[in-house]
């Protein structure tokens, strides 16, 4: 068993937390993450009430271990914030703006306190915050993010918000990339995508099989989805998306997308209630490499902790390995 940082504070069995992807991430997914030993999150994303009450009272009902919810903290406001947290989940994450003014409330309700963040300057931001976990999120994950790659990106918050615990995000599919993050000096991995593409989530079923047929160079970060959306998303973040034919059509033509929007915004509305992702958008990151089939998201959770755990022991014996030939080669040479 890992045991992290990260799994002592919520007490699980496995350092995985299931990324919140707003409309994905919903009551079911979140009850089998947190089930297995990891760390279910709620993915509110913009806070529909609605759909929030939907979700939080399936997750309240089902979920036997520690649970939560994660927002996006530009767009919502107090009534939204007291609505989730009504529920009583253990973890409330925030991420893209300023976690400051949220957090009073979420440590009246008892809640640990999760931001992400894309940079040091927002790093810096969640120590002000008081977070509890900080979750370092490179450009390769899918959806909405920064530019700075995970590699690189991990161990440089790790250094500077150390002893608050770090999770990695971006690009962490299986057991090798849980691996390689606690090998950065992270207590743990946020994933999204491979959960996007678990039987418990509420991804379109064509959008997971376009997961599973896809490939890492197929996606792209943009802005038009949010254009045509109509959300006022903050620089500097982007979405990562497979890329299809309406991405095609308008990455790089902002400005004439917004000129049409009359006309594409109805006609994307219908291709996103019709599931035709030729048009409407699969957020996925470039880990869809590693994603071969449709699972069961506990089955996922064990999985991915188990392959880390051979990844790591791999990882110790060439350094024992490394030692005894050293040793050979000394006594052959005398």
């Amino acid at each position: 068993m890992l045991t992290t940082a990260l799994t002592r504070l919520f007490g699980l069995a496995h350092p995985i937390i299931l990324a919140p992807m707003g409309g994905v991430s919903g009551g079911a997914l979140t009850a089998a993450v947190s089930n297995a030993g990891g760390l279910g999150l709620v993915g509110g994303g913009y806070g529909d009430p609605e759909w929030l009450r939907r979700e939080l009272s399936l997750v309240r009902e089902h979920a036997k271990r520690p649970w939560g919810v994660g927002l996006i903290t530009w767009s919502i406001g107090p009534a939204v914030l007291d609505l989730a947290l009504s529920f009583k989940p253990a973890a409330f994450m925030l991420s893209f703006g300023d976690p400051r003014p949220h957090v009073d409330a979420i440590r009246r309700a008892g809640c640990k306190l999760i931001c992400q963040v894309q940079g040091l300057d927002e790093a810096r931001l969640a120590m002000e915050a008081g977070a509890d976990v900080i979750v370092a999120q490179g450009t390769e994950g899918g959806g909405h993010g920064g530019q700075r790659s995970t590699l690189p990106l991990v161990p440089a918050v790790v250094d500077r918000v150390a002893p608050t615990p770090v999770v990695a995000a971006g690009g962490i599919a299986d057991g090798r990339g849980l691996a390689a993050a606690l090998a950065l000096g992270a207590a743990g991995a946020l994933i999204g995508t491979r959960f996007y593409a678990a039987r418990e989530s509420l991804g379109h079923e064509a959008a997971k099989a376009r997961i599973v047929a896809a490939d890492g160079g197929s996606t792209q970060r943009t802005r038009v989805f949010d254009i045509v959306r109509d959300y006022a998303w903050p620089g500097p973040y982007t979405g990562r998306a497979l890329r299809n034919d309406f991405m095609s059509r308008w990455d790089g033509r902002a400005d004439a997308l917004a000129a049409a929007l009359g006309g594409e915004r109805a006609a994307f509305r219908r291709a996103a209630a019709d599931g035709d992702f030729d048009t409407a958008m699969v957020w996925a990151g470039e880990a869809v490499d590693l994603i071969d089939g449709v699972d069961d998201a506990g089955a996922l959770v064990e999985r991915i902790a188990r392959d880390a755990e051979t990844q790591l022991r791999a990882a110790v014996s060439l350094i024992g390995g490394g030692a005894v030939a050293g040793r050979a080669a000394s006594q052959q040479s005398t």
